[in-house]
């Protein structure tokens, strides 16, 4: 974890979200858990709007904010995708500020904006948890305003994976709830349930910070034990 001092320091804009998020894990009976975080943010076209005004950089803002009371590298791995997945980036205390916008720029902003696929962007978020041998578990916040084109693919994928020490958190944009989250959310065949669903609306910037991390933790700690109990964390 991150201390107080340190996120003053090197980050003082996330310290109240840094505290929110305290309070939301403390709740759980999170306090003291270790993860590794992880952001997956849709850049298919649909999604334009939510580039430009800033919902997508704010939800990297509460995932770093969370990070910092689950793990003590003050990183969080970025990876954008659409028909397919770009580049994972590690967001820090050092270069949060503006990330998205720079890396949506990097790939060519709108003007390359393309499909949904989730599953090849799930499979980098695997990968790179594989390469860095951590014992801790890793929750992944998902972000996404559809449901995708490979769905099939993404369902076997998250039963497959439901082996491995990793939580996916969907998080969804949008005026409506996606049905295909919620199919996630309850999709039967796995070893454990290892999805949740949080709907965050049409404007997700005017979700409480307490909501949405409410949303991210309560099935988060409800999979730990589990997870444990079926052999899947030790």
């Amino acid at each position: 974890m991150i201390s107080l001092d340190k996120l003053e320091q090197e980050a003082p804009a996330l310290v109240n979200l840094a505290k929110t998020a305290s309070v939301s894990l403390s709740k759980q009976g999170l306090a003291g858990q270790r993860a590794a975080v992880y952001l997956v943010v849709d850049r298919s076209y649909s999604m334009r709007g939510y580039y430009d005004d800033g919902s997508v950089q704010h939800l990297t803002d509460q995932a770093l904010a969370l990070s910092v009371n689950l793990d003590d590298d003050g990183l969080v791995p970025l990876v954008m995708f659409d028909t397919r997945p770009y580049p994972t980036v590690d967001v820090s205390l050092s270069s949060y500020q503006g990330v998205v916008a720079a890396q949506h720029q990097l790939h060519g902003g709108a003007n390359t904006m393309g499909g949904t696929l989730y599953s090849h962007a799930m499979a980098n978020v695997v990968e790179h948890y594989a390469s860095a041998r951590v014992s801790d578990p890793a929750l992944v916040i998902f972000q996404t305003d559809g449901a995708p084109q490979d769905a099939q693919a993404t369902a076997d994928l998250l039963a497959r994976w439901s082996k491995k020490p990793l939580f996916w958190a969907f998080v969804g944009f949008g005026p409506s709830p996606v049905p295909f989250l919620q199919r996630l959310d309850t999709l039967p065949g796995r070893v454990v349930d290892n999805a949740s669903y949080f709907h965050a609306g049409a404007q997700p910037r005017q979700i409480p910070d307490a909501t949405l991390y409410d949303g991210l933790t309560a099935e988060f700690a409800a999979w730990l034990p589990a997870a444990r109990a079926a052999g899947v964390l030790a």
